[in-house]
């Protein structure tokens, strides 16, 4: 594993939380089941969509897990069926987003083979704290 330079700096104190997040996001990057898009909604929340063709409602998850959003699915495997072929895949997937402070799962709904979920964005209020200076130990 390479390090990522930019963490080394004297300057980025506390930071390591954000450096890990970034290797495990690299790590699932290239995982591409089930697909999904990712937009901009008109009230400046994000809408996640993904293509889960074949789960019913009782066979995805929703949940926010430490700061992420994990989507997980599993089928039931169809007991009894003997089958001649099988092109549709029946296999699970996790699908992980990291949420930014702040951001918080609306609603997920499931139509059509999508599952939408919907996400807010809350508006981020500047702040300004005066540290006083004391004189004297050092503590």
């Amino acid at each position: 594993m390479t390090r990522n330079a930019y963490f080394d700096s004297p300057f980025l104190l506390g930071f390591e939380p954000l450096e890990r997040l970034l290797e495990r996001t690299a790590k699932s990057a290239a995982d591409s089941y089930p697909p999904y898009n990712i937009e901009a909604t008109e009230d400046g929340g994000i809408a996640i969509t993904l293509a889960v063709a074949g789960f019913a409602k009782d066979e995805i998850a929703v949940t926010v897990e430490d700061r992420q959003l994990v989507i997980r699915g599993r089928q039931n495997e169809a007991g009894g069926k003997t089958f001649l072929h099988r092109g549709i895949a029946a296999r699970q997937f996790l699908r992980a987003f990291v949420l930014a402070d702040g951001i918080e799962v609306k609603t997920a709904a499931l139509e059509n083979g999508l599952l939408r979920i919907i996400l807010t964005r809350p508006d981020i209020q500047p702040s300004v704290r005066v540290v006083d200076i004391k004189t004297g130990g050092m503590q």
